[in-house]
Parts: C-alpha cells; sequence; structure tokens
C-alpha cells in the first residue's frame, strides 16, 4: 500500500471557450473564476465543479433562447425561465442532489454579478429548488471500527503497516477528515507532550481536537519506522517514494479492509469520522462540543447524528423489550 500524488493531475478551471457566452460575459467569467480561487479560497476540485455547473446553465440559456448568453439577458431572465431550466434539468438522469447544486451554483454567480454592479435579476428570489431526501451519516459501530483499525494492510514494511494505522486512528480518533489528515505536515505531527491538534477544515476554519493516547502512540511508532527524513513543513503522511500520500491508496486499503471483514459499501475513511462523532454523541457527548470537533459551520448539520443514535436505541428497543413483538 503505498504512492504518491506527485502524478495526479490536479483538476483546472473550465477554459472559458467551454461557455456557451457572448463576448461582454468571457471577462466576468475569469474574474468569477479568480473570485473562487482567491478570496472564497475553493478548492481546484471545487472551481472545476462550479464551472461545469455554470457551463450547463449557459448551454441552456442558448438553446432555450436562441443565442448566445450576455449580460442584458441574464438581466432579463424571468422566473420562468429559471423554471425551465430546473424542468430541463430534471428530464436528465441527474439526481436530485445535482439538480439543487446546479441551482446553487447559478445562485452564487448572479450574487456575485449583482455584488460587482453587473446584473441584478431577483426572479431567482422566488424559486425553490428541488426537495432533496435527508440524508443520513452512515457510521460503523464501535466493535466494526475497532477491527477496521486493527486491519491496516498485509504489507512487508512495517512502516506503512504503522503509517496506515495512523491514519485511520486519526480519522477516527480525531474526527478528521481524509483530506485535512494527509493535509498535515511533520511540524503538525500530534506526538507526546501536545494536548490538542489545530486543525484548518472547510472554509478556512481552524479548530481544535483533544487527541486521545491511542493517536499519540500510532503516529510515535509511524514516526519512529518512516525510513524518510520528514521535512518539517512537508507532508507528514508519505508513500514509497516519499511523497505526499494519494487519498486514493487510503480509500484502496478501506475497501480491502470492508471486504476482509464483511461491511457495507458505507465502509469508507469518512465513515470513521462518522463514527467518531456517532459513539461521542451515544456516550453522552454534548451536540455543541460535537460540532466544534467536527468543524461544523451550522449545528443543524450535527443533528443528523441524534437521528442515528435514536435510530439505534429503537432497535435495540425492539430488540429487547418483552413486549415489542406483541
Amino acid at each position: 500500500m503505498a504512492g504518491s500524488v506527485a502524478h495526479l493531475k490536479v483538476p483546472q478551471p473550465i477554459p472559458l471557450v467551454r461557455f456557451a457566452a457572448a463576448a461582454d460575459l468571457q471577462p466576468i467569467l475569469a474574474a468569477w473564476t479568480e473570485h473562487l480561487k482567491a478570496e472564497r479560497r475553493a478548492s481546484p476540485h471545487t472551481v472545476a465543479a462550479y464551472g461545469r455547473d455554470l457551463a450547463i446553465f449557459f448551454d441552456f440559456l442558448r438553446d432555450h433562447h436562441g443565442e448566445l448568453p450576455s449580460l442584458s439577458m441574464l438581466g432579463s431572465l424571468t422566473a420562468r425561465d429559471f423554471r425551465a431550466f430546473l424542468a430541463h434539468r430534471s428530464h436528465s438522469a441527474e439526481a436530485k442532489t445535482s439538480q439543487a447544486r446546479n441551482l446553487s451554483v447559478v445562485r452564487r454567480f448572479f450574487h456575485y454579478l449583482d455584488r460587482q454592479g453587473h446584473v441584478k435579476n431577483d426572479a431567482l428570489t422566488t424559486l425553490r429548488g428541488p426537495r432533496l431526501p435527508r440524508s443520513v451519516p452512515k457510521p460503523l459501530s464501535e466493535p466494526d471500527a475497532a477491527d477496521v483499525l486493527d486491519q491496516t494492510g498485509a504489507s512487508d514494511e512495517p512502516w506503512i503497516v504503522a503509517r496506515n494505522a495512523a491514519i485511520l486512528t486519526l480519522l477516527y480518533g480525531a474526527g478528521l477528515r481524509l483530506s485535512e489528515a494527509l493535509g498535515l505536515t511533520r511540524r503538525q505531527a500530534p506526538v507526546g507532550g501536545m494536548a490538542s491538534l489545530s486543525i484548518i477544515g472547510k472554509g478556512s476554519k481552524e479548530r481544535r481536537v483533544p487527541l486521545l493516547p491511542a493517536v499519540i502512540n500510532a503516529m510515535d511508532t509511524y514516526l519512529a519506522t518512516c525510513p524518510y527524513d520528514l521535512p518539517r513543513d512537508g507532508p507528514l503522511f508519505v508513500g514509497v517514494r516519499g511523497g505526499p500520500l494519494n487519498p486514493r491508496l487510503v480509500q484502496r486499503l478501506m475497501e480491502q479492509v470492508r471486504i476482509r471483514l464483511g461491511l457495507p459499501d458505507s465502509a469508507t475513511p469518512h465513515a470513521l469520522r462518522h463514527s467518531f462523532a456517532t459513539h461521542l454523541l451515544g456516550a453522552g457527548g454534548d451536540l455543541r462540543a460535537i460540532q466544534e470537533l467536527l468543524g461544523h459551520a451550522s449545528l443543524s448539520t450535527t443533528q443528523r447524528y441524534t437521528e442515528i443514535d435514536a435510530a439505534r436505541m429503537m432497535a435495540v428497543y425492539q430488540a429487547a423489550h418483552p413486549r415489542a413483538t406483541s
């Protein structure tokens, strides 16, 4: 289990020639892309995804109105035009979540146009997006989570086994996202003497996560066995050639583990973060504290875990209460 991200292709913004847009919109689209990267600090994946969604909208407008979208066209669009776009997307194979994302990106772009003084169009404010099913996180049970941490890959290289164990222990023991764990530098490594770890999460929001002894022990083992001299500002987790670790390799590790343990497809690296939150809540953890540990901007996002705990309690009740089946 090894590798680096040096060869991975970083997503690039959608080229301007891919947008069905009139000449007066081209420089604005370029400025919007730079705004996403510089001011919003969006990742390359996000910038590319936003560009694809907006290009889909512009393609629709070109076909719907029979001409290239321009600033004047955007300013004159009505609620009927936006509803026609949603209807067009609903006839495609896109899931409702993708349709909602399409509309969200269009809203963001029109908000940008308004703020920059280019175009103001209030028709979008009257529009409601597709109703989405409420998603519930799929954590592992406590025994399954413990088993996963014991299955860190069959490798002849002890340091790779130790590295895998350190990563999975961070995800479950500190509730980190995989990108957050792989984004750590050697300087940030959670080692003895550290009480907490500072993490920069989504939206550049900083949070501090307490460190469990198991996390520190796993990290100590990895650092003691790693054959590379890790620069203090270089990546903490590396592949066999010493380059930054490819996240796909951690995902593949979890695929192998879940097959070995007979776990469902939902047993991904991110499921360990879900398990961190769910198990804390089940042990009586405060919801606000869990929100802070996860770095959620909204409490409603964290409240999804209460539904899991309630469902688990009901399952126990149904299985154990003597009158449950009568």
